[in-house]
């Protein structure tokens, strides 16, 4: 039997942590931000968990972790 490949694009986007849930970056943050509020940017900073409706997908991307 082969092994599973992991997608590497989400392995560098996404980190499983301790308890399972898994952390990833926060979108909209990379540019055009002179159209956005401050508030706006403020509350993109830091990571936040990937919802668990995405779990399933996730979980398929990165067989291994």
């Amino acid at each position: 039997m082969p092994k599973m490949k992991t997608k590497k694009s989400a392995a560098k986007r996404f980190v499983v942590r301790a308890g399972g849930t898994v952390k990833r970056g926060q979108a909209f943050k990379r540019h055009i931000l002179t159209k956005k509020t401050t508030k706006t940017k403020r509350q993109l900073r830091g990571s936040a968990a990937v919802h668990e409706s995405n779990m399933n997908s996730v979980r398929a991307m990165l067989p291994y972790a």
